[in-house]
């Protein structure tokens, strides 16, 4: 990635990662909304705590970058990311309890139980997971009915127990006994790729592309997923927690196995060049169009946080 390629992606990165913060602080005020009877202060405060935080918003931008390649409605493929963003925040929330993965820190501030309570982290992420279909469905999203259908069914799918559920209980069976290759890759495709080929295949939908496309797009979400899951394996074992900003070594410390503790970290390298090319590959039909999704997946497989 060049230095101007690597500039304009830094800046559109952050510039739809702004219009999803203001969206999501926006929605998630403690001010009712119509239907609604009244928004708890301490659940809303924690389910701000665990969503406006700062995080990258990738997978909210592959959304909207995705539904761009079709020049589709810029508002309603933000809220789809804003959707897509309350799941992703959910599966921490809950990813991060004592019994999951016990974790103290998440982006560099207390994870919702330790600052909150279990009960209250709990409920956060449930009042999150359901809002997000909220988001979808609503008539404020504004997409004919077939295609809010479609989006609905294809983030449950991507989030439940074919998906991210799945792959957590995977993942926590993992624990107790080491799966093979394929298992490891499937455990993956599962907790982390799934959300991540939805959010590109999302933006094919929200732009109503032909079916080719939607799969090709798709695809390409797999492909960045795994890289994504492969650079996360890669610096859990080589980044400090301070960098991180949320605890290292512990897939090691667990005796987790993963495809870097499994074949190192020159061959995770090599993985990680060839997902890109794919990933390029796939997007070579749309041309130009796709530039910044290209620089993505480099931006996914180098990331050094």
């Amino acid at each position: 990635m060049t230095d101007r390629d690597f500039s304009l992606f830094q800046i559109t990165l952050q510039q739809r990662a702004a219009s999803v913060e203001a969206l999501l602080g926006n929605l998630l005020s403690d001010s009712p909304q119509t239907g609604e009877i009244s928004r708890p202060s301490r659940l809303m405060a924690a389910i701000r705590h665990s969503v406006l935080n700062g995080g990258k918003r990738l997978r909210p931008f592959l959304v909207m970058e995705s539904a761009a390649l079709f020049k589709a409605d810029n508002l309603a493929a933000l809220r789809v990311a804003a959707a897509l963003e309350c799941i992703h925040s959910y599966s921490l929330v809950h990813d991060d309890l004592p019994a999951m993965d016990n974790d103290d820190l998440r982006r560099g501030q207390p994870t919702v139980h330790r600052k909150f309570d279990e009960a209250t982290a709990i409920l956060a992420g449930d009042g999150l997971l359901t809002y997000a279909f909220e988001l979808i469905a609503s008539e404020e999203t504004e997409l004919d009915a077939e295609a809010r259908v479609a989006l609905i069914a294809t983030l449950a799918r991507a989030a439940g127990i074919g998906g991210m559920v799945g792959g957590q209980a995977l993942d926590l069976e993992a624990e107790k006994v080491k799966p093979d290759e394929q298992g490891i890759i499937r455990l993956q495709a599962m907790k982390t790729g799934a959300l991540i080929r939805f959010a590109c295949e999302a933006g094919a939908i929200v732009g109503r592309s032909n079916f080719e496309d939607r799969e090709r797009l798709a695809e390409y979400g797999s492909a960045i997923g795994l890289a994504y899951q492969l650079a996360d394996d890669l610096l859990d074992v080589t980044a400090d927690a301070s960098h991180m900003g949320k605890a290292t070594g512990k897939d090691a410390a667990a005796g987790k196995a993963t495809l870097v503790s499994m074949h190192g970290i020159e061959w995770t390298q090599r993985q990680l060049v060839g997902l890109v090319a794919q990933a390029e590959e796939l997007l070579a039909p749309f041309g130009e169009k796709a530039a910044l999704l290209k620089d993505a997946a480099r931006f996914i497989a180098e990331r050094q946080s």
